[in-house]
């Protein structure tokens, strides 16, 4: 029997998915493709601000990292407290907010990890992450997981690597990984 034989249905796993991690990991990517196996709606975070207030680069550039924070800690509470199944992907620092880390607490998060060398080249084409606008882009990439892997750490429910695998691989690893755990838990 595989893993996904012994899996429950979707209906069974938590209401709502949360991706956490650094820039480039391919949480967008990865929560389309869960959102597409599991039959629910995916929302993006940076997306849903951009949608209200222009790009994020811009926003950085004109009202600064402060104010930006606590537009995306507002937009974030608000999409948590949405009753209806979803899939959502934070942006890299929303976790950083210890209103959304409390928020958090009542979903299932992921931690999706990975090595600088697996995001190097989306980090030296990236143009419109504000964060990464120094003369190393991945250096500071690297400064920023350092800092903030504690608090992605602490936060996740279940933590992947998701080097070599493809969207569709990671996905089917946390439907199936959730599944087991929603089965133990209803065995208990």
């Amino acid at each position: 029997m595989t893993p996904s034989d012994a899996a429950l249905g979707p209906e069974k796993l938590p209401n709502s998915i949360v991706l956490i991690g650094p820039m480039a990991v391919g949480k967008t990517t990865l929560g389309l493709e869960l959102a597409r196996q599991l039959g629910r709606d995916f929302i993006d975070s940076d997306q849903q601000i951009e949608n209200q207030h222009g790009k994020i680069a811009e926003i950085f550039a004109s009202r600064g990292e402060a104010w930006f924070r606590q537009v995306e800690a507002r937009c974030v509470a608000q999409l948590l407290a949405q009753s209806k199944p979803f899939v959502l992907s934070l942006g890299g620092g929303a976790v950083l907010d210890t209103g959304t880390q409390q928020l958090l607490s009542a979903h299932t998060v992921v931690y999706l990890s990975a090595s600088s060398d697996h995001v190097r080249a989306r980090l030296l084409r990236s143009t419109n992450r504000p964060l990464l606008q120094s003369e190393d882009p991945v250096a500071r990439w690297e400064k920023l997981l350092k800092d903030r892997a504690c608090v992605y750490q602490r936060l996740a429910d279940l933590t992947l690597e998701i080097e070599d695998h493809k969207a569709s691989e990671l996905a089917r690893l946390i439907i199936d990984q959730l599944s087991r755990t929603v089965q133990g838990e209803s065995n208990e």
